[in-house]
């Protein structure tokens, strides 16, 4: 495949995400890496999987322990009804090995330690409007420096639902049933900074539900199939609080296929976190482009056709054969 066409569809996803009112872009629009995800949808009938492989070890000061911990990180996405609107599926299982050294003690737990079902839907977005979407032809420097107007973000709300199944020891006494509500921003603050936030009430309906804030910054290098990303995740409740921070490299491969690994660690002592991720991200683009009837697009839109063109087009031409008969 032109290297160039992959370049110009790379740019295309990450500084434009949405031209006019369409969600889908060239190239795959993955949440991977990390944990903050995207205000945009994948895309009207996009099916979309994104998989990691993670290790992490973890360390508790209290508890004189260690652990390690072998797991899947998952996600599926698809496209629903309208380009707004997506459905996902998302979480992860892992094998947990922990060991006492005072006590001789080996323990494992097995199990989902997170498992849900949600719905996104875009609210707002700034580049909607077409005369927003434009470029400075007259000067390059407007177009690649950052801009005030640039920290208007899309918007988006989440709704989900969490599901256990049997007895799930990360989770003691919980029911297989609590909600999850969401908001998810993002700006394009340059051609090659994207800022993504998140802010979500989790495991409602359970006595120990949880705050989760994410803020996330990639930056696209001069190569644009490979970009750079810093997060910070933040979690509160009463069964587990801590900060979070991550930070990795993307590769797209192909417009369908992205990889990505990345590594982070906690700030606590009980337990504390390092974690390391490499994860793939692909999607079947059964997306096809919807045509506004000419009645219904405004003016200038899709090229210089108007409603009345050919009338007025039909008017030119009658006055001018007139003007050559009285000639």
């Amino acid at each position: 495949m032109d290297r160039s066409i992959i370049k110009k569809s790379f740019f295309l996803f990450l500084l434009l995400p949405s031209l006019l009112s369409a969600q889908y872009t060239d190239v795959i629009n993955s949440n991977r890496p990390g944990r903050a995800v995207s205000a945009y949808a994948v895309g009207k009938n996009v099916v979309q999987a994104e998989v990691g492989l993670l290790y992490e070890q973890q360390d508790n000061a209290d508890l004189n322990s260690d652990s390690n911990i072998f797991g899947t990180d998952y996600a599926f996405r698809y496209g629903l009804l309208f380009e707004q609107l997506e459905i996902n599926v998302e979480g992860s299982f892992i094998k947990q090995t922990i060991n006492y050294p005072d006590f001789g003690i080996e323990g494992k737990l097995t199990n989902f330690s997170r498992n849900r079902v949600g719905l996104k839907y875009l609210i707002f977005d700034p580049y909607k409007d077409p005369e927003r979407n434009k470029p400075n032809l007259y000067s390059w420097r407007a177009n690649n420096v950052f801009q005030w107007k640039n920290l208007i973000p899309a918007v988006s709300l989440y709704a989900g639902a969490n599901f256990l199944f049997g007895d799930n020891p990360f989770y003691p006494g919980d029911p297989n049933l609590s909600y999850r509500g969401a908001i998810a921003t993002q700006s394009r603050l340059s051609p090659r900074f994207v800022l993504i936030s998140n802010v979500a009430y989790d495991r409602i309906g359970t006595d120990f539900p949880e705050w989760r804030y994410a803020l996330s910054l990639s930056h696209a290098f001069r190569d644009p199939r490979w970009s750079v990303f810093f997060e910070g995740q933040g979690i509160s409740g009463d069964r587990y609080s801590d900060i979070i921070l991550r930070t990795g490299v993307a590769r797209l491969i192909n417009p369908n296929f992205q990889a990505d690994i990345h590594m982070g660690s906690g700030f606590k002592s009980s337990p504390s976190r390092v974690f390391v991720v490499l994860g793939f991200s692909y999607r079947l683009d059964f997306h096809k482009d919807e045509l506004k009837p000419i009645d219904e697009q405004r003016s200038g839109q899709n090229g210089k056709i108007g409603r009345n063109s050919n009338k007025k087009k039909s008017k030119k031409k009658r006055k001018k054969n007139r003007n050559d008969i009285d000639f």
